[in-house]
């Protein structure tokens, strides 16, 4: 039976301007669809009418939906109605016109219908929690999908919404991509080329250019602030734009070296500021293009080919303009004197461009080091295009087209800013430092600064500990050797306020305390020894069996021959026997390891009997005591285990100290090291639990226990609000449990009824009123957890 198309669009007039069109686009859907298909998409056109939205809706639905069931199949149509009628209710036809309107490109985007079944849900949801942003959003859809997955466009999403539940202004600049928050969310979830992912790369190729370090950070790295994307140069560090795309079919990863080399270029041939004193930006702009001519004519002399990689962007961008946003006359002037720098070969109509061009390149030659050329040449230059172009507005100078110049600003000097002049020979302490294995011969001859602070660009190392002075036994590191930091590692902070996470907001540093006499730790078992006695009973009652065989199941492994023997007398008799005649065998092993971590604050040094003076004992020294018993326990036992502590100076400096590491044997070196355990600082345990649970979750066990020790409540020096930090550390306990670590306080605060029980939960702390007792209550409380 033939089907009568007109009678699915009856709700539109006849003389309608677009039958025609709808009528090829049915006839469209028919080659795509099948039978059944069709009859889905006809029967969406009819619900399209009965919507009563308009004809443009109407015309959308049957234009569009052919091209998704070309891209995902025909099976979503469907789906797609439905959610459309859902939608419906919420929000105009307008919307519901644009929804439909970028089903083709998603659906290109994707390329699976579950997909497009989960984006039309992500839609309902925004539609119901932001309504005032759907219409900007779908607006910019077409940039979101092209640098955004589906799980990068619904955690965009997301964060939008909670952010500005009730804002509805701030709903309308974050859908519409015109806060900063919306760019840095969709920067941290874009599919571009990432910094983070090629840093590595980037260092290693600048140390393989000037055999030396070079520090680089993300300028999109910090939580309230987003510093922009143009390169620059602080404090020695190089910032670099998190993400880059492609530039005239020059992918991003080009784009980073370039970038890389020129700002690193800066650092090492720039040993004088240039004076800004009485310059307009103007004029420092002007300045700017030579300067950065004369450290890339330095950087090509003594390695030829960065030509081939600065030089093309200037080339690309002249040859490929972009017409929908054309250069500004005056900064088009600029770009086409950076390339004509950079290419010798070139040249222009414009003689007395060239003439000053030609001036600056004959005060290179004799002498490249000194940056008074740029500012002749510059200052020259600022006549030239004011008479070329007129002055530009500073929005126009600091838009460069070039991605990979930086702003310059390391260049200048000014009068309340001290120009260290040796510092492109000094890296930040802050920074990343290499560790060498070098030769003996080498480290004593070729060593400039054995004693170098933490400034040094290099760490030697030898194999075996040199003695300068055999009489004395004492090697250099005993001497004046300093222990060394890890690698920073970041972790987010929960925001109880905003009710989302704060991305890499607190920083953990791993560093080494001083060690003690290993001694101090064995006298532990001497002093209480009651204590031990006690606890050697419990580790006897905690000793893995191995394998075990129980008898009396109807299924096992083996048969119990004497349960089928009294079976086959009971059958022979007439009695109903006992089916239970098999031996199960069972493996009875402890597949458990624990993190035993410790509140090192500045509160732990606080004496425990401040009335008794010849009592010296502190909260610190129990600890130690419980831990050095616990140690001892678990060591007996088997189980993999480690003690790390922590304190805090601040979000950016969250202390964490590995006194015995899971691989790690209960050792003198690790009882020297509990020995030498000190107190300080403030208590940020959220992120100290974070990062214990990194550990944790790296060991191959079935359970994982963090056994927290503190004396008090969540805190540290830059948190004035009590209940953030007792909030994320909530939210860590929380996080830990989902990847199946379990947490355990032990508190010896006498006032923590008033809060840890919101954190940790219930059952899943202890309160020690006397704190003299923990070494004896410590291991009771994990043998009650772990037995």
């Amino acid at each position: 039976m033939s089907i009568d198309f007109k009678e699915y669009i009856s709700c539109l007039e006849e003389d309608h301007p677009h039958i025609a069109a709808l009528e090829a686009s049915y006839q469209e859907a028919g080659r795509v669809l099948s039978p059944q298909g069709l009859s889905n998409y006809l029967e969406g056109v009819k619900g399209m009418c009965a919507l009563g939205r308009g004809p443009d809706l109407i015309l959308s639905y049957i234009q569009e939906i052919p091209q998704v069931a070309k891209e995902v199949g025909e099976d979503v149509i469907p789906d797609i109605i439905e959610a459309i009628m859902k939608m419906s209710s919420h929000t105009s036809g307008t919307v519901l016109i644009m929804v439909i309107q970028s089903l083709p490109l998603a659906a290109r985007r994707f390329g699976e219908a579950d997909m497009i079944r989960n984006y039309m849900k992500l839609l309902h949801t925004m539609i119901g929690r932001a309504p005032r942003g759907i219409r900007p959003m779908m607006e910019n859809m077409e940039e979101l999908l092209s640098k955004l997955t589906l799980g990068g466009l619904r955690r965009w999403v997301l964060w939008g919404t909670q952010a500005h539940v009730r804002d509805l202004d701030g709903q309308m600049a974050y859908f519409s991509l015109s806060s900063e928050s919306s760019k840095s969310m969709l920067q941290k979830e874009r599919r571009g080329t990432l910094f983070i992912d090629n840093q590595r790369k980037l260092n290693f190729y600048l140390r393989a250019l000037w055999g030396r370090a070079f520090f680089m950070r993300p300028t999109a790295g910090d939580y309230e602030t987003r510093l922009g994307i143009r390169p620059f140069i602080e404090d020695y560090f190089l910032h670099m734009p998190d993400a880059f795309d492609d530039f005239h079919g020059i992918n991003g990863m080009e784009i980073y070296r370039a970038v890389a080399a020129h700002a690193a270029a800066h650092i090492v041939y720039t040993s004088e500021p240039i004076e800004a004193r009485e310059l307009t930006p103007a004029h420092m702009k002007c300045i700017d293009i030579f300067e950065d001519a004369r450290v890339e004519f330095l950087a090509m002399q003594d390695f030829p080919g960065l030509k081939k990689l600065w030089q093309p962007f200037f080339a690309l961008q002249a040859e490929n303009p972009d017409p929908a946003a054309p250069l500004h006359p005056s900064m088009a002037y600029m770009t086409k004197t950076s390339h004509l720098l950079i290419d010798e070969t070139l040249s222009d109509e414009d003689e007395a461009l060239m003439s000053v061009i030609g001036e600056f390149r004959a005060a290179l030659a004799k002498d490249p080091k000194d940056n008074q050329a740029s500012w002749n040449a510059g200052m020259d230059f600022y006549h030239l295009m004011y008479k070329a172009t007129g002055l530009p507005s500073l929005n126009v100078l600091e838009n460069s087209p070039i991605p990979y110049r930086d702003d310059n600003r390391y260049v200048w000097g000014f009068a309340e800013m001290a120009f260290n002049a040796d510092g492109a020979e000094y890296i930040p302490s802050s920074g990343e430092q290499v560790r060498r294995d070098v030769g003996l011969m080498e480290f004593i001859n070729e060593v400039p600064n054995e004693f170098a602070g933490d400034d040094a660009q290099e760490i030697w190392t030898l194999k075996t500990e040199l003695m300068p002075y055999e009489d004395m036994g004492v090697s250099i590191n005993d001497m004046l050797g300093r222990e060394p930091v890890s690698e920073p590692f970041h972790y987010p902070e929960w925001d109880y306020h905003i009710q989302l996470h704060r991305p890499d907001w607190a920083t953990v540093i791993e560093r080494r305390q001083p060690k003690d006499d290993p001694e101090i730790m064995d006298q532990i078992l001497i002093k209480h020894r009651p204590i031990a006695a006690r606890i050697r009973h419990l580790v006897d009652a905690m000793q893995p069996e191995g394998i075990v065989r129980k008898r009396g199941y109807e299924e096992g492994e083996e048969i119990d021959l004497n349960a089928a023997v009294t079976a086959m007398i009971d059958i022979r008799r007439g009695v109903s026997p006992d089916p239970k005649i098999n031996i199960r065998i069972t493996r009875h092993i402890r597949d458990l390891a624990v993190v035993i971590l410790l509140d090192l604050s500045e509160s732990t040094n606080e004496r425990i009997n401040k009335d008794d003076e010849e009592d010296d004992s502190t909260i610190l020294s129990l600890t130690r005591e419980a831990t050095g018993l616990m140690a001892w326990a678990i060591d007996s036992i088997g189980d993999p285990f480690a003690i790390h502590g922590f304190a805090s100076d601040g979000r950016h400096d969250v202390q964490y100290y590995r006194f015995k590491d899971f691989d790690e044997s209960y050792n003198d070196d690790v009882k020297a090291r509990m020995a030498g355990m000190k107190g300080g600082l403030s208590t940020r345990m959220g992120t100290a639990l974070r990062h214990a649970g990194h550990h944790l979750s790296e060991q191959p066990v079935q359970k994982r226990l963090v056994l927290l020790i503190t004396d008090g409540e969540p805190a540290d020096i830059d948190e004035r609000d009590p209940q953030y930090l007792r909030h994320d550390t909530k939210k860590a306990v929380e996080d830990l449990a989902m990847q199946g670590i379990y947490t355990y306080c032990l508190t010896l605060d006498p006032l923590a009824d008033q809060y840890v029980a919101r954190i940790f939960g219930d059952n899943r702390y202890s309160i020690i009123d006397n704190v003299e007792r923990l070494p004896e209550r410590l291991p009771a409380v994990f043998a009650a957890l772990t037995g």
